[in-house]
């Protein structure tokens, strides 16, 4: 098992994309806290991978709240034992549109469940983390994070701030032993692409969403899952601050393309024409 005694934590695990990453986290040999709002789903999906044989428990909170993230993450460690691997799933969109037709409430709560919550979870774990000088956490990106998403500015915001988010705070921790990485789990038909299918606005503003579906570009949550797993036994590890891809075959990517990755600069937000030497390098 490839996370065998490790202890993660997913966000969002109620559903979709967080239940199979949480799920497949589990089959791999880790115990799994499952952090969301709802405590009726996150306890089902306790339950499911319990009864397989698995260990999670259910953890409900809303992760705006720092402080009760900041409570539940000393709670996992005393239930579970020390966190080692934190997947940042959560998240929210909801506004649709142009920003002068949104409800700002909306495009507020867009930034502030998809930023400032993966903030939130990332300061509870980090300190924990660096004082055992390891650990490794996963941000996850979207749509928005390397193009243009005009009737979705609040996500694509959150989303590309992620992968910036992402690198600073891998750059911050050079030498720690503690990697972060962004991801980008591709388009997958969850409930929140529902809501953009059938709801008015989205049938009105995102009718790209449709057609993507309709070219069969439905990506299956078990790639993220998969993924999640390679970040969390080591595999891309020379990746820490980059963004790495489910749809896009990052699963099977080998040496040579990851090395070819970190010496081009690539996987991650650059002005265009600037020279490949990172700006930074602590």
């Amino acid at each position: 098992m490839k996370l065998a005694g490790e202890v993660a934590v997913v966000t969002g695990a109620g559903r979709g994309i967080g239940r199979a990453i949480a799920q497949m986290q589990a089959q791999e040999g880790a115990k799994v806290a499952l952090l969301a709002r709802t405590a009726a789903e996150i306890g089902s999906v306790a339950d499911a991978i319990n009864a397989e044989g698995g260990a999670a428990r259910a953890y409900p909170l809303d992760i705006v709240d720092g402080e009760a993230v900041a409570k539940a993450f000393a709670t996992i460690e005393r239930d579970l034992g020390p966190v080692s691997l934190l997947t940042n799933n959560a998240g929210a969109f909801s506004a649709y549109g142009p920003i002068w037709t949104v409800d700002p409430e909306d495009w507020r709560r867009d930034i502030e469940t998809n930023t400032f919550g993966t903030f939130n979870c990332c300061r509870a774990a980090l300190p924990r983390m660096i004082a055992r000088g390891r650990g490794r956490i996963i941000v996850m990106t979207g749509g928005g994070t390397a193009v243009s998403f005009p009737m979705g500015s609040g996500y694509a915001t959150s989303k590309a701030g992620l992968l910036r988010f992402a690198e600073c705070v891998a750059d911050t921790l050079v030498g720690s032993g503690v990697l972060v990485f962004a991801m980008d789990p591709g388009l997958v038909r969850t409930a929140m692409t529902e809501r953009q299918l059938e709801s008015e606005s989205g049938r009105k503003y995102l009718t790209d969403i449709p057609r993507l579906f309709e070219r069969g570009l439905d990506v299956p949550p078990t790639l993220a899952a998969r993924l999640s797993v390679e970040i969390g036994a080591g595999r891309f590890d020379r990746l820490a601050g980059r963004m790495l891809m489910a749809a896009r075959g990052d699963l099977d990517l080998d040496e040579a393309a990851v090395e070819t990755i970190v010496a081009s600069d690539l996987r991650s937000l650059r002005v265009n024409g600037m020279p490949p030497e990172r700006p930074y390098t602590p």
